[in-house]
């Protein structure tokens, strides 16, 4: 009886680290929108700008269009499994969570403030498939890399006798491994696929 009650003590505790996540994460969002609203007029055209000149150029897959997309899929779930291994992690994933939801509202908000109802095809084709990968992967790593910091943080206060030790096992590992190729293939299909969608929806915008 007793690991069943740990176990279902385990599950309560994963639930609430991610409706806490998800909360922060639904902040960063709310911000974005907040800060997209004050952006200068002058964006929107620098925006259109850049959009027409990245339009006129030939579709390919170049080493900086790769490392470009490299950093931009593991960036927020590499820097969430680094803070599980960090005391400080329990303060600075709540953090990383909402600034990975206030870059990726910002960005939408930029988008549709530019371009109206045209701004959310211009958001999808842009994010879409980076979203569909990257937001499950980093919620699936960023929840028990919270629970490690948080472990590691009663520790280092004197009061880990009462925890559970802290192990990165096979299965911590094989979660990362996953993700990470998961990560890979998201990326290869936003390198080969996501680029002809993008110019599409922007030939049909900037006419």
């Amino acid at each position: 009886m007793d690991w069943k009650k740990q176990s279902h003590t385990g599950q309560t505790s994963l639930l609430l680290r991610l409706v806490l996540l998800a909360l922060f994460f639904l902040g960063g969002i709310f911000l974005g929108q907040v800060l997209a609203g004050k952006v200068p007029d002058a964006t929107g055209q620098e925006l259109t700008e850049y959009l027409r000149g990245y339009v006129a150029l030939e579709a390919g897959v170049t080493p900086q269009a790769m490392l470009s997309a490299l950093v931009l899929y593991y960036r927020y779930p590499l820097f969430a499994v680094l803070l599980g291994f960090a005391s400080i992690g329990v303060a600075l994933l709540p953090c990383l969570t909402a600034a990975f939801g206030f870059s990726l509202s910002f960005s939408v908000c930029c988008f549709t403030a530019s371009f109206g109802g045209n701004g959310v095809l211009l958001a999808l084709a842009v994010f879409g498939v980076r979203c569909a990968v990257t937001l499950p992967v980093f919620f699936l790593l960023a929840v028990p890399a919270w629970g490690n910091s948080a472990a590691l943080a009663l520790a280092s206060l004197g009061r880990g006798r009462r925890t559970a030790p802290i192990v990165y096992g096979r299965t911590w590992w094989l979660r990362v491994a996953v993700c990470a190729g998961i990560l890979l293939a998201g990326m290869c299909m936003d390198l080969f696929f996501s680029q002809w969608l993008l110019q599409a929806v922007l030939g049909r915008i900037l006419v």
